[in-house]
């Protein structure tokens, strides 16, 4: 499969590079300017990695070059900083309109768990404390990740969100729960790398077309 990468020089997008390099995938991993200028930006190198430099992710005709052939996208684009200002979705905006352009219709990108419903389930700590905290200090970026969901909802496209608790940095375990349709119960942390596990994983199944998927330990 050739997969088309946006957000590669981020910690679940340089996963995901790196994880469909050794499962024999092809990758066009794409870069902004100011992240890097060639794949040693990328920490790698690969005869299957091309990478694409673009000046920004918000302008679908700079982007088309990189979905050529593409059989499906992976998008790890996400929020920066809460004085960045909206960039999962003015970058979700160009990219779905580069996928309008150029056919590519799978697509799987991140969110994050406190954008969906409190799962059934789960306990009081979460339900009344850490995620009413949380989703207030962080308003602006889950506001943010929200009306990137309804953009790519309202698309075309043949789409899977992924939607993690907190993130750490541990390495692959490939042993994680998911919910199709929710998120998960009393799931508190995940791996980038394990998200960018799933986000490959659900590239060929079916069920998890036009889903949220929840993802947690």
């Amino acid at each position: 499969m050739k997969i088309t990468v946006f957000g590669a020089t981020g910690g679940i997008g340089g996963q995901v590079v790196a994880q469909a390099l050794d499962a024999g995938h092809k990758v066009t991993a794409v870069v902004r300017e100011s992240a890097a200028r060639d794949s040693a930006g990328l920490g790698l190198s690969h005869p299957a990695l091309d990478v694409v430099t673009v000046p920004s992710l918000t302008d679908p005709e700079a982007l088309r070059p990189a979905l050529d052939a593409s059989d499906a996208v992976i998008s790890g684009v996400g929020p920066r900083g809460r004085k960045v200002g909206p960039v999962a979705s003015q970058t979700a905006r160009g990219i779905l309109a580069a996928l309008a352009a150029s056919g590519v219709r799978r697509l799987v990108a991140v969110s994050a768990a406190p954008v969906g419903p409190v799962p059934a389930g789960d306990s009081f700590a979460n339900r009344r404390i850490v995620l009413p905290l949380v989703s207030a200090l962080l308003r602006d970026t889950y506001a943010d990740l929200a009306a990137m969901e309804d953009q790519i909802r309202r698309s075309d496209t043949d789409w899977t969100v992924v939607r993690p608790p907190r993130l750490v940095n541990r390495p692959l375990t490939g042993a994680y729960r998911t919910c199709v349709g929710g998120n998960v119960p009393r799931g508190t942390t995940i791996s980038r790398a394990d998200v960018a596990h799933l986000m490959l994983a659900v590239l060929d199944d079916p069920a998890t077309v036009r889903q949220a998927v929840g993802i947690a330990y």
